[in-house]
């Protein structure tokens, strides 16, 4: 009971673990303001005219992987309803991917549905819970992971990062006397993870760990999935934004958004050396810079706005160009079938 209440006071003085809800609908008159300007709620369609609902939501990966040169992305498998095993691992050897590898939903979001997978044994358990299409993606084994917010206006050739966030991924450290179950309850931030790590690791949580040794919890940088988010904006300067600005302007239709990029070493990807864009996200996405702990509530609702402005900017010059926004049916249907799929992949 004392560890509840302290869950529950530690996710109370600390608005990164609030629900979206609490977050975004006290600034939700700012967007009804865009949306009376663009005559349309749904204006984001606009913003990236190559990618479905200008990715917002219910947008295929795939769709958006084949938009970017292949030498930028993972090597990367669609599995739709063929569940094959052989054949499917056969596939994936043309391709050069082996275990371990990455599976995700072709349609997701937060992170749900995301796994590692060692072996067949471990795919077959995947594909058995996993209803929905899914990609199988070689695992990029680049040390670090970043959010890069890149902004471009339709009538301008040079973009913009707005923002860039670390990704820590969550992690526990053995001091040969402690179980792993036993450093998670330790830490909120994994803490508040138990569930679904007992569901992924079972019994081995049971299993107590060298001294100093660390064991990688959740591989991959997810926020909803207990990654730690460093805004290191700081970062950007005049190289960085030259190879982030080569590479999106080779992504047709694509003005805003942020890439999840996996890399070397800041000094490489500036140079545009040893580094995978492992996901792209559009007019869905979150200036994850604003989960760093250090930043309040005001300083999200500046950055949260400060991007919905550009959004709409950039939606308006598309669809006076002749890209139109989705309309109200259509808009409504896609809410409807996104909050269904999350409720479901919550599952998973």
């Amino acid at each position: 009971m004392q560890t509840y209440i302290k869950l529950k006071i530690h996710r109370l003085l600390n608005w990164e673990y609030w629900p979206m809800a609490m977050v975004y609908y006290p600034i939700f008159p700012v967007w009804f303001y865009l949306a009376l300007k663009a005559r349309s709620f749904f204006f984001f369609n606009a913003a990236n005219p190559s990618i479905k609902n200008g990715g917002m939501a219910m947008e295929s990966k795939e769709e958006i992987y084949d938009l970017i040169p292949q030498q930028y992305i993972p090597k990367t498998i669609l599995v739709n309803d063929n569940r094959n095993i052989e054949s499917i691992l056969t596939y994936c050897r043309t391709k050069g991917i082996e275990f371990p590898m990455i599976a995700k939903p072709d349609i997701g979001m937060k992170s749900f549905g995301v796994d590692k997978i060692n072996s067949d044994e471990e795919l077959q358990n995947y594909m058995a819970k996993m209803p929905y299409s899914f990609l199988l993606q070689e695992l990029i084994e680049f040390p670090h992971e970043i959010g890069l917010f890149y902004v471009r206006l339709p009538n301008e050739s040079h973009g913009i990062i707005t923002g860039i966030v670390s990704k820590e991924f969550m992690c526990v450290e053995g001091d040969g006397i402690q179980s792993i179950l036993q450093l998670i309850k330790k830490d909120p931030r994994s803490h508040f993870q138990l569930k679904t790590l007992k569901r992924k690791y079972g019994d081995y949580l049971n299993t107590i760990l060298v001294a100093k040794q660390i064991f990688i919890l959740v591989p991959f940088g997810s926020h909803t999935r207990g990654a730690k988010f460093l805004d290191i904006t700081h970062e950007v300067d005049q190289k960085l934004t030259d190879t982030m600005n080569k590479i999106c302007t080779q992504i047709p239709g694509f003005f805003f958004g942020r890439l999840d990029i996996r890399y070397s070493s800041m000094d490489e990807l500036k140079q545009g050396r040893n580094f995978s864009i492992i996901e792209l996200n559009g007019a869905g996405s979150d200036p994850t810079h604003i989960y760093d702990p250090k930043h309040s509530l005001l300083f999200a609702w500046k950055e949260i706005i400060k991007h919905w402005k550009l959004m709409y900017s950039i939606s308006r010059m598309n669809f006076n160009n002749g890209h139109p926004y989705l309309d109200y049916k259509a808009g409504r249907e896609m809410l409807r079938a996104n909050k269904q799929l999350e409720e479901q992949l919550k599952l998973i």
